[in-house]
């Protein structure tokens, strides 16, 4: 059997003011010493909000340190939150991917779907869908970890284009898969998509057999359908854990900061209403602990068998292996015996000391973790042996990786259309580069022309001119085409167009100006409507316009990234002007236009 740490970064009230500095400075030399001492996992939770109970909101952030102070220890997310209200599936994907570079491949994949009303009401997710939530997300990331590129995503809660989500972890197809369970349904859940079972319920040896029973059952059976690429078909149960020589003193060390544990955790999923900032729950603790089952008189050393629960007059109290070393060894033979892979130990609970949790690690290595590590690669190759036929039954039945579609391109200016009307009081937006043409032919026509080359060489970003022109020049038609004339692009430089324009300059001019653009594919067509205050554009033709400019989408690109002299198209016909030429003369003005950069 396996064995492993958790961390919750308890941090019970009054706080001084380098309280969560200590806090964390201790975990990490505590996996560091777990590490060197032959521990096998290190969870972190990610919790939001939980004052008190969880002080670990960036578990990707002390993992990666943990990561560069330890050798071998595996570093678990236990867990991730995947509703995607708590963050994007491709940020989960590439903080996964990252951690397990930066640790050599030892990074754990634990994800859940959180349950706590402060976390769920504070990113705005739906407790009654956020099973479906989690299901769609995790099937998203573990499909961003091996599809090169990342295919898309139209789904009910995720919605996504073709990317390439990069880095890609170092483990294939990727890290081990987890679930948080605190219920039997969800343990079944991880058997039928093929992912291991966190269970943080402190549930019995006994009652753990009977779930790692059915857990084996389903993963052996045609109810498995893996929900990623690979099947990690482990149990794992939590349990806090504090050894001593003296049974009294691991009480008198470890049992009121198992208490803490549960009692802060019942108060945030179960029985108590929350003043943020305000509520001590390690005040309420001291005072009512003994009413809601964790009385600490209960529990005495009597050098009895351990037992997760002790029964009472009243309700019964939490112990888990709090004693010596001989009788936390007993409890772990018989969670081996039930079939359970992996022992996860809350140490750091509560109040409890720094240096008690050391010394607690220290000697669980040198007098308990030796006999379970000494059977433990007989055990994992008979089960890997006893499944091995199923899990590749399993896995048949799951939807390979799929190819992104052959078209798929990222448009340069493919961030969706800005607002398009901008009058009296609107925010300040990134400001668009409109230039002027030099050297064009006199004449009114000739006028309208340096006049569309104003208003028509837009840029997403003054940075980026240069980026956008080496594009065009190295781009044929059809590619030009498809990127600059699509739907977003157009609504980019035409809402840009908006933004600029000088009502002063239009000096009382309402109507109509449309452009043309024309492709080997379809046409389009951009109106301004000006009514002499603002300027409003829309996809489309117009019904009277006054100006009509035509070109093709292709040289319409040219035109922006300055390719193509205005006074080269007209004479060649590759732009046309049509309608009132003394409005195109002013158009310049009109929209803002500057000399070129």
């Amino acid at each position: 059997m396996r064995f492993g740490l958790l961390y919750e970064h308890q941090l019970p009230r009054p706080w001084a003011p380098d309280d969560e500095h200590r806090l964390y400075r201790d975990a990490l030399a505590q996996v560091e010493l777990a590490d060197k001492l032959g521990f096998d996992y290190v969870w972190t939770v990610e919790h939001h909000f939980l004052e008190e109970y969880s002080h670990s909101a960036a578990s990707d952030v002390f993992l990666a340190a943990c990561s560069q102070r330890t050798k071998n220890i595996r570093l678990g997310f236990g867990i991730l939150p995947l509703p995607p209200g708590y963050q994007h599936p491709a940020r989960v994907a590439e903080t996964v991917a990252t951690l397990d570079l930066v640790s050599d491949g030892r990074a754990e994949f634990g994800t859940g779907e959180t349950s706590s009303g402060a976390e769920l009401e504070g990113f705005g997710v739906d407790r009654a869908t956020k099973r479906a939530q989690w299901v769609e997300a995790l099937d998203v990331v573990t499909r961003m970890f091996v599809e090169e590129p990342f295919a898309g995503v139209d789904g009910r809660y995720v919605t996504m284009p073709p990317r390439n989500v990069v880095p890609k972890p170092l483990q294939k197809p990727h890290p081990p898969l987890w679930v948080a369970c605190s219920r039997r349904d969800t343990i079944l859940l991880a058997a039928e998509t093929g992912i291991g079972a966190l269970s943080f319920s402190f549930a019995e040896p006994e009652e753990a057999a009977e779930w790692v029973r059915e857990y084996e059952e389903i993963v052996a059976g045609e109810r498995c359908l893996p929900i990623g690429f690979d099947v990690n078909p482990q149990v794992a149960t939590a349990l806090p854990m504090m050894v001593a020589r003296d049974e009294a003193q691991a009480i008198e060390r470890g049992l009121d900061g198992a208490h803490f544990f549960g009692y802060a955790l019942a108060h945030y999923y179960y029985f108590a209403d929350h003043r943020p900032g305000a509520t001590s729950i390690a005040e309420d603790f001291d005072r009512t602990r003994h009413e809601v089952g964790f009385a600490r008189d209960v529990v005495r050393p009597e050098g009895e068998p351990l037992g997760v629960k002790v029964m009472s007059e009243g309700p019964e109290s939490v112990r888990g292996a709090i004693g010596t070393p001989e009788q936390v060894a007993e409890l772990c033979r018989r969670y081996e015996e039930a079939g359970v892979d992996q022992l996860i130990f809350l140490v750091q609970t509560g109040r409890t000391k720094h240096e008690h949790v050391c010394e607690a690690l220290e000697l669980f290595a040198s007098e308990v973790m030796p006999e379970f590590h000494e059977r433990a690669p007989a055990r994992e190759a008979a089960k890997r042996e006893r499944l091995s036929g199923a899990i590749a039954a399993a896995l048949e039945r799951r939807e390979p990786p799929r190819d992104a579609p052959p078209d798929a391109v990222i448009s340069p200016l493919a961030s969706g259309p800005p607002p398009a009307v901008v009058g009296a009081g609107a925010p300040p937006e990134p400001e668009p580069v409109a230039a002027s043409p030099t050297s064009a032919p006199t004449g009114a026509a000739r006028g309208g022309a340096q006049a569309f080359l104003g208003t028509a060489r837009v840029r997403a970003q003054e940075r980026g001119e240069a980026a956008f022109g080496a594009f065009v020049r190295r781009s044929d038609d059809r590619r030009l085409e498809r990127t600059v004339g699509s739907d977003p692009a157009l609504a980019f430089i035409f809402g840009a167009m908006a933004r600029r324009f000088d009502a002063g300059a239009a000096n009382g001019f309402t109507g109509q100006i449309q452009w043309t653009m024309r492709g080997e594919r379809q046409t389009k067509s951009w109106v301004v409507d000006i009514d002499g205050r603002q300027a409003r554009v829309r996809p489309g033709t117009a019904e009277e316009p006054r100006l009509v400019l035509t070109m093709s989408t292709a040289d319409f690109a040219r035109f922006i990234a300055e390719d193509l002299h205005p006074a080269k198209a007209l004479i060649t016909g590759r732009l046309q002007i049509r309608g009132d030429l003394a409005i195109a003369a002013k158009l310049g003005p009109m929209f803002g236009q500057r000399s070129a950069l």
